[in-house]
This record gives structure tokens, C-alpha cells and sequence, in this order.
């Protein structure tokens, strides 16, 4: 880790902005308004600290740990925050920190694996694994701390540092969700940002980060595409990165789409026809007493998850991919580790 003290980042000072209490519509705190200018500092702190963090992976599987145990700890206070600025029944935030935490410990406890590639050559080839460096990541107003985690632990497992920005409508948990794992992670490697427009923007488009990873509204989604396209040697294409840059992002969206009930529809395939002719496509549910049928059903609709006689039933182990306008790449399990790594591979002659 690093032993230098680097410069601190730029003190907000007053400049803040209200946060409103959805309950009574009055504003009842501020937030920091941190500034695009700002970033340059704070991304530098970030790479700066990416050299150790990455070095150790027994540190980071221990350090992320710890902050599962640091977010259980503070889950009182971090409920009653996200309550406060977002609304929802306080044992629903109590359920988001419970995930928060969860999150973080499953992504402590795998790595990547080594892969050789046996194709009947004389040498001996393996596929391994490089963390990309600092992600930028920006997450929704309504399941800010749950869907914060999904970015920044497998990013951190994966090696990389993180700077968070959460939405202006819930600045306030994340900031202190960012305070908690501050006291266990090391310094810089998970930073939180709030700010309105243009800071994500530019977030998005500077050229210190290697991945950009969203979610939020589909026309959003597709803002940041371009951003982080137009930005000083990039290339980003909507699901594949060909021909890369060595100063090329990769960008991971989710966002949501519309969802087709199957009730008005006279037959299933027109059902399913209309489905796939939507821009959804992150999760379906197809209901039936025939639940071979159900299933086959499932398995014509164009989306990244799709249940069977039960909705939005997740786990940690599986991916969570977006199709279409619900999103590029994949969140969730070792897939989600995966996309924050770069593979590389290395080739020596047999040994004799």
C-alpha cells in the first residue's frame, strides 16, 4: 500500500445542494456539489492507489470482509439514512443493507482462475487475469447502496479502485456507506462523489478511467455510451470490444425497459412475438399451471433472466445480463468479476 501522503482532494467547502425528504417534500440536508474540475484529483488518488491494491490479493480478500462486517455494524444508521432521503419502509432499507453486505463478503471469497489451453501444440499456453485500473461507477436513486455494491465489490475483488457517484435524489447513505468502508479499505480505493450535472458527464468521459459501469434510464444509458466513445481514444461498441486501444474503457450498462403482460394477448406465441418486439429484455416471468410448457415459454422470450411461475427471485452466484435496451454486459456471480478484469495470455515451450 502506499506509504506517501498524496495530496488531499479539494475541500467541497460549502457548495452543496438539498436533499429532499420524499415523505414531506422538504428539503433536510445538503450534499457536497462537488465539481467536474475536481475529478482530475480525485481519479489520481484513485490510480495512485490501484498499484498497491491490486499487488495483494490475500489483502483484498480480507479487507473486503471486513467491510461486510463494518457495513453489518453501521446497518442501524445506514437504514435510517436511506429511509430518510429515499422513502422506503425502513425494513426494506434494513434489507438493502443485509444485501450490501452480502455482496461484498461473496465477491471477498472468489478469484479468477488460471485457464491453460490445451490445442495439441508444443507449448503450454494459459489464459490469465489483469484488474483494468480505476472504475467509474453511477448508480440509480432507488436501490442506491445495493446496486452501489453490485459495481464497486466485484471491482474491488477484481483488483481495481473505485470512484462512486450516487444519484443527487440519495447522495446521503452512499456518502455514508462510503465513510464506513473508508475506515477498513485502504485509503483511495473506493471513493465517493455526489454532484449534479455536469459531474457525471464528465465522470463518464474521462479519460483516467478503464470502465464505466451504470445503470439507470435507457436514454441515459445510451448518453453514456457516447460519452465514453468520444472520449480521447476510445472505442466502445454496443456489445463487444474489438480492435481496443490501450486507453480504452469498457463500459457496462443496466437499464429497464418496458415489461408485456401476456393477458390481452389471444395465443402465447403472439404474446411472446410482442414481448421480443420490445426494447426489454434484463428479466421476464411466464405463469402456468403446465410448468414444462411455462418453461419452454421462458425460453423464447429475448431477455438476460426469466422465471418460471415466480418473479425477481436473484442470488449472488448468477449473472445478471442485460438484452437490448435493458443493457450491455454482465453483473452478478464470477461474470461480474470477469467484466472488471482483462484476460491475457502467456505462452512458453513445453517443458521437456
Amino acid at each position: 500500500m502506499p506509504t506517501t501522503e498524496p495530496e488531499r482532494v479539494p475541500d467541497p467547502g460549502a457548495a452543496g445542494f438539498p436533499v429532499v425528504d420524499p415523505a414531506t417534500g422538504e428539503a433536510f440536508d445538503e450534499a457536497p456539489d462537488q465539481q467536474p474540475g475536481e475529478l482530475d484529483t480525485v481519479i489520481d488518488r484513485a490510480q495512485r492507489a490501484w498499484s498497491g491494491w491490486r499487488a495483494d490479493p490475500a489483502a483484498r480478500t480480507t479487507a473486503l470482509r471486513a467491510a461486510a462486517d463494518a457495513v453489518e455494524a453501521a446497518g442501524e444508521d445506514l437504514a435510517r439514512s436511506l429511509t430518510r432521503e429515499q422513502g422506503k419502509p425502513l425494513a426494506e432499507s434494513h434489507a438493502e443493507v443485509a444485501r450490501t453486505a452480502a455482496r461484498l463478503r461473496y465477491f471477498a471469497d472468489i478469484a479468477p482462475r488460471t485457464r491453460p489451453i490445451d490445442d495439441g501444440r508444443p507449448v503450454r499456453s494459459e489464459v490469465r487475469w489483469r484488474s483494468l485500473g480505476p472504475v467509474a461507477a453511477i448508480v440509480p436513486w432507488n436501490f442506491p447502496l445495493q446496486l452501489a455494491a453490485s459495481k464497486f465489490a466485484p471491482a474491488l475483488a477484481a483488483g481495481n479502485t473505485v470512484v462512486l457517484k450516487p444519484s443527487p435524489f440519495t447522495p446521503l447513505a452512499t456518502r455514508m456507506l462510503g465513510s464506513v468502508l473508508a475506515a477498513v479499505l485502504p485509503e483511495d480505493v473506493l471513493t465517493v462523489v455526489t454532484g449534479r450535472e455536469p459531474l457525471g458527464a464528465r465522470l463518464v468521459s474521462h479519460p483516467g478511467f478503464r470502465h464505466v459501469t451504470f445503470t439507470g434510464s435507457v436514454s441515459t444509458g445510451r448518453a453514456v455510451a457516447r460519452a465514453a466513445a468520444d472520449g480521447p481514444g476510445y472505442f466502445f461498441a454496443p456489445t463487444v470490444l474489438v480492435d481496443v486501444p490501450p486507453d480504452s474503457p469498457v463500459v457496462t450498462g443496466e437499464q429497464f425497459g418496458p415489461v408485456l403482460p401476456v393477458l390481452p394477448y389471444r395465443s402465447l406465441d403472439e404474446a411472446v412475438e410482442a414481448a421480443n418486439g420490445t426494447g426489454f429484455g434484463l428479466g421476464g416471468s411466464v405463469w402456468g399451471t403446465d410448468l414444462d410448457r411455462a418453461e419452454a415459454v421462458a425460453e423464447r422470450l429475448d431477455c438476460g433472466t426469466a422465471w418460471v411461475n415466480h418473479h425477481a427471485e436473484l442470488s449472488l452466484a448468477q449473472p445478471f445480463a442485460g438484452v437490448k435496451d435493458s443493457g450491455v454486459g454482465v453483473a452478478g456471480g464470477p461474470w461480474g468479476l470477469y467484466g472488471n478484469l482483462q484476460p491475457f495470455v502467456v505462452h512458453r515451450p513445453r517443458e521437456a
